[in-house]
This record gives structure tokens, sequence and C-alpha cells, in this order.
């Protein structure tokens, strides 16, 4: 039998689990490569053995995406495919164009091949879009769950960026674990604010190992919740699928892939941050979940803001940090940190751009829609180190923080700093606490 030479085009997440539960053992198949993008430093590695498994002795070669092309000529590939999120239509078929221009075939692979069953009731949390509030709908299911006197383990969506043999299985329980399993700031902005409440979260590369950990976790397990990441599908077949869509986006939701596809598989549609969004927007994504998930209940949400210090931005000349994630791929130009200091009477925004240095001069110019607020780019060192010289370097009066975790722990700032926080608070019926007693009910949980 002749096998299909394959390229996986990812981001060191999507892929390798694709990979993982589709090709790995799979004697039709051989993996030549992956290609990386969006992530620094993952290219020129491999995929090691160890994961890769008995098919593949020598491990699997990362490439950088821009060789694609000549990688389907050298490597006589017979398949290309997609295994990243959160990319307009536009771009994702500009990829496929160029894979058939090389010659090659050009593929999505879906749930039914890549999703893993659970032996406990899984809730997955998705999104459309990068920067919805996936997390905070997250610890609220969590917290419901919490007070029925329920065990909730959760499954984050990988960012595998270190040693991936490390990285295989990995459990954070509190944040001295962020410490010693060397987390990015992504890493930490997404465990971080589980384990500061006491939950357990478990991430890495390959997803059934990480599944079987979590079911048998030596503090008990009652329901798994997926906490996703990006605008990506779910990596575990779901009981209850909850997607949470951003009106300050509207129609982002059936313009990006795999968004539409978790809107379209969505058992619940929550519509988040209608506090600081136009009605005319929030109409648009209702009308839009109606059409493409019609069965799907909806739920309305706002994003609610609290502020440790707010007599450190009123008034005053601030420097505002956001999510590096939701300000780059995902498009913003603006996070919680922004809403906070225009509602507590800021007297200036500071532009970041003109005290940027090093890699954040390449990611200012990369993603020229950002504007003059700063995102928290610290996936290696050396962007850890560009982010605290960079505000170290802006002249104003403080920092706004509005990123999941306490960035003045990881760097050293040399100015007064606050942090914002936000949390899902539901308008009226139906709610999250309706919806949840029916799912404990029907699994018979309590």
């Amino acid at each position: 039998m002749n096998k299909k030479n394959i390229i996986i085009i990812g981001a060191a997440g999507r892929d390798f689990h694709n990979f993982n539960t589709f090709y790995r053992n799979n004697e039709a198949y051989n993996v030549v490569a992956f290609t990386a993008t969006q992530i620094p430093d993952i290219d020129g590695r491999k995929y090691p053995s160890e994961l890769a498994g008995e098919l593949y002795p020598d491990g699997i070669p990362i490439y950088a995406q821009e060789q694609l092309p000549a990688l389907i000529q050298e490597l006589q590939v017979d398949e290309c495919v997609f295994a990243y999120s959160d990319i307009g239509y536009e771009d994702v078929m500009g990829v496929g164009a160029i894979v058939n221009a090389a010659g090659a075939n050009f593929n999505l692979l879906g749930p039914k091949s890549t999703q893993l069953k659970s032996n406990k009731p899984v809730i997955s949390v998705c999104a459309v879009r990068t920067g919805t509030g996936k997390s905070q709908t997250s610890r609220k299911i969590i917290e419901t769950l919490l007070a029925e006197g329920l065990k909730v383990i959760a499954v984050r969506h990988p960012m595998p960026y270190g040693d991936l043999n490390a990285q295989r299985v990995q459990r954070f329980a509190t944040v001295e674990d962020l410490k010693e399993h060397k987390c990015t700031i992504e890493e930490m902005e997404e465990y971080e604010p589980h384990v500061e409440r006491g939950n357990i979260v478990y991430a890495g590369v390959d997803y059934a190992d990480i599944l079987a950990a979590a079911e048998n976790d030596p503090d008990g397990c009652d329901v798994i919740l997926w906490d996703g990441g990006n605008n990506d599908f779910s990596f575990f077949e779901p009981d209850l699928a909850i997607t949470v869509l951003d009106p300050h986006r509207p129609g982002h939701e059936l313009k990006y892939y795999p968004g539409e596809v978790c809107l379209r598989t969505t058992d619940v549609a929550i519509i988040n941050k209608i506090d600081s969004a136009p009605a005319e927007a929030v109409e648009i994504v209702e009308n839009n979940i109606k059409n493409a998930a019609p069965n799907s209940t909806i739920i309305k949400a706002e994003s609610k803001i609290t502020v440790d210090n707010p007599e450190l931005i009123a008034g005053k000349r601030v420097l505002i940090v956001e999510d590096g994630p939701t300000l780059t791929h995902g498009e913003m130009k603006l996070g919680a940190g922004t809403v906070a200091a225009e509602r507590l009477g800021v007297e200036e925004i500071v532009d970041a751009r003109p005290f940027a240095v090093g890699t954040l001069v390449d990611t200012f110019n990369k993603y020229q829609h950002i504007g003059n607020v700063l995102p928290a780019m610290g996936y290696g060192e050396q962007q850890l180190k560009d982010l605290e010289e960079t505000i170290n370097n802006a002249d104003c009066d403080a920092v706004i923080i509005g990123t999941p975790i306490d960035l003045s722990r990881v760097i050293s700032i040399n100015k007064p700093c606050t942090r914002v926080h936000y949390d899902l608070d539901e308008v009226g019926t139906p709610n999250l606490s309706e919806i949840l007693k029916g799912f404990v009910e029907e699994h018979k949980l309590v």
C-alpha cells in the first residue's frame, strides 16, 4: 500500500492533537512535517519520537509555514491538513490556494475524526473569536458546579511552547506549579485565574493521556470542563456545548475558522459584553445565532469589570497593557483595561508605540490595528524582557494591567500599577444556573 505523504499546518496545538488522534498509528499516512506560524521559535524543532510513536522513530520536523510550497515539492506531499484556529476564511483559503498551486490536496479534519470520548460528563466552553470571554465563562461554570458539591476538572486547550516531552501531561494546582512548568505569559493568563480559585487545570500535548489523568485526578472528578483556546472546537466530545460570542466584532461569528463550527454545534450561545457594545451590534449577533444555531439557548451577559486601585486611573495619564492574543490575531483594539480607563475618567491613554523595544516593535509593525495599547506578549524570555522594558520606558502616571494575571508578579514595573478583573454576569433569563441545573439532573450528578 502506498502511504499518503502529509504535512500538518499548525501553530503548536491543534496540529499536534490532530496527529495524535488521527495520524499517529495510522499506517495509511506518513506525516513528513509540521509547519508552524503565530508562535515565535516553534519552527526548527521536532515533534519528538516519544510522542510521535513507533511509526516515527526519528520524530517529525517542524518548519516555518513560509516554506510550505517548497516542502510540498521536496517531500512529495499528497495532502496538507490545516490545523490552527481563529483565522479568517479568506486567509484559510489563501493557504489552500498555496497548497493546491503546489500540487497537493487541502484538508480540514472535523470533530468526528479528532474528538475524544470521556467517561465523565463533559462541558465545553468555546468561542467564535479569541478574547470573547471564554475564561470568565469557564470560571462561572466551575463556581456554580462547586457550589453543588461537585468536583470539576478543567482541561485547557494546548499551548506547548517548551519541551514537548516534558509537557506531555501537565497538572496545575497552585501558582508554584506555573513556575515549575516554566509557563509563558499566555499560559499563565489561562491557568492562573483557575488555580487562584483552587481549581485543578490540565493541559499539555497528548490529550488522550491528559483526559485519562483528569478523569482519575487524585482530588476526584465529577465533571470535565473543556476550556477552549482561540475559537477552536473542543478536543473532547461535549455533553453540553457552550459558545461565547462578542458583539464588539459583530458578524465575525460567520467569517472565522473554526469559530462558525463552534456556533453551529452549540447548545448554548452566550452573547457577552452587552454592557459595552452597541445595541445594534448585539442584535446582529443574536440574529446570526438564530440563523446558524436555531435550536440553541441564547444567554446575554455583561463582562463585569472591577479595578483594584481606581484612584490610579481617574484623571491620570495611563499606559494600558491588554491580553496579547486578543489584540494580535484576535484583532481587537481594546480590552478590559481600556473599558475600565474610559469608565473611570482617565485623562489620557498613553501611546505605547514610541516606547516599544525589541520584539514588541515587530508586533506593532505586524498588527497595526492595535493602536495605542500594549499587548502583553510573553511567549519566551526575550519577549518578557522587551515587555518589561517597554512598560518601564513609558512616560505615564500609572499602568493598567488588563491581562488575566498580575504582570507585576512576573516582571518588575517601575511605576504604580493596578489590575482590572472581569467576570461574567448574565442578564435576566435564561442563565447558566438554570442550564447547569438541568445538566446536573440529566447526568444524575447529585
